[in-house]
């Protein structure tokens, strides 16, 4: 018989909207909560889009699987008294408005707090609930801008590029996520609940730590280095005859094991690159020396021998080659689900296992309110009201 899962009878209520909140309640469902997206009657951003004529939106079906929709018109009294005795059931609510707005709608922490002391009440925003940023708007681009993250990515000598992911949205769900299991831990102690917020200009500030350091170390601005590292080499993506590969050596066994998977044992003793030093300070030759060897081969005939030899390799993949991913399939992480707008599409659990096992099975997302009435009878025990049935 499977345990049940970690977060099973948790109740939590999902305002987010877009990527960073929803993520977070994502997270949660897949832990086994019982996790109600809550929207207003003509549903959140990723879904409008799709409402005003453009495709059915795979985010909206990505962040959304295992959850319930209700929906609740926080504009109209009605709505926010909803919301109210829903908090007031709940354990969790999630949502990443602008700093202030649920205060002003009367549905914030202090008032919900009060309706409700053991809730946990979360909130991820750009910059934070205080300080002189808070009100500045941000998304993940701006962000990535803010946070300094920009000034470091990108070629030498180039602008500055934002990464390809929209990464710090997920950082941001991710530490929301870690933020209120830890309050529902706490709460098992204390009875009490507490609000938790993550800003994502915070949680991104951690992944600068590589330049941080080398700022430190050499008392000037680390620039733009394309795939190269300050202080690492060889560190770089190389090409291959089909594509581009990705090694690094970070200790000298690696390196010794590279000349060898290149059959250059002679430059084994060779003082340009007897250690990472002096091969920092030969970082041109040494990185040709690497390129020359890739570009003879394929990306897996690199790859088989890098491996082989114990070497930190990987081919740069396509999304599409990600997606047909064997070892993801195997572990059970991507799933194939039926969607009544997108057709068969592969969906992801959690990164997260319990007990070694992948989160699924996955449910797909429902429509935009459909579970708004059986919400109002299991958590209310009330019959709903015309607000209840029609958001």
């Amino acid at each position: 018989m499977t345990a049940p899962r970690p977060l099973a009878g948790v109740r939590v209520l999902d305002l987010g909207q877009v990527y960073q909140g929803p993520y977070a309640g994502f997270l949660l469902a897949q832990a086994g909560a019982d996790v109600v997206k809550v929207e207003p009657p003509r549903g959140e951003p990723l879904r409008r889009r799709e409402a005003r004529g453009g495709p059915p939106s795979f985010p909206l079906a990505f962040l959304n699987t295992n959850k319930r929709s209700a929906t609740c018109d926080l504009k109209e009294e009605e709505g926010r008294d909803l919301l109210r005795r829903l908090a007031g059931a709940a354990d969790v609510l999630i949502e990443n408005f602008a700093p202030g707005v649920m205060d002003r709608l009367g549905v914030g922490w202090q008032a919900l707090r009060e309706l409700n002391p053991r809730l946990i009440y979360a909130s991820g925003t750009a910059y934070g609930l205080s300080g002189p940023d808070s009100e500045r708007l941000g998304m993940d681009i701006t962000v990535q801008a803010w946070a300094g993250v920009m000034s470091i990515t990108g070629e030498a000598g180039g602008r500055p590029l934002k990464a390809g992911p929209a990464f710090i949205d997920f950082l941001g769900g991710t530490h929301l996520y870690g933020g209120i299991v830890s309050a529902l831990y706490e709460r098992t102690r204390t009875g009490a609940g507490r609000l938790v917020e993550v800003a994502m200009q915070e949680a991104a500030y951690p992944t600068l730590l590589s330049q941080l350091g080398l700022m430190h170390h050499d008392g000037k601005l680390p620039g733009r280095a394309g795939n190269r590292h300050g202080r690492v080499s060889p560190y770089s993506v190389y090409p291959c005859r089909d594509g581009h590969v990705a090694v690094i050596c970070i200790t000298e066994r690696h390196w010794r094991n590279l000349l060898r998977a290149m059959g250059r044992e002679d430059l084994i003793s060779d003082p340009r690159f007897r250690n990472n030093e002096a091969r920092v300070a030969h970082r041109d030759e040494t990185e040709a020396l690497v390129a020359e060897w890739t570009t003879g081969l394929t990306r897996s005939e690199v790859d088989e021998a890098a491996r082989s030899h114990r070497v930190p390799c990987a081919p740069v993949r396509d999304l599409a080659e990600v997606n047909a991913d064997p070892h993801l399939r195997e572990r059970g992480f991507l799933e194939a689900v039926d969607h009544p707008g997108l057709g068969e599409i592969r969906l992801p659990a959690s990164a997260v296992r319990f007990d070694g096992r992948p989160s699924g099975p996955l449910e797909p997302i429902p429509a935009l309110g459909e579970n708004t009435e059986e919400v109002i009878r299991e958590w209310l025990g009330a019959v709903p009201d015309d607000e209840g049935s029609d958001g």
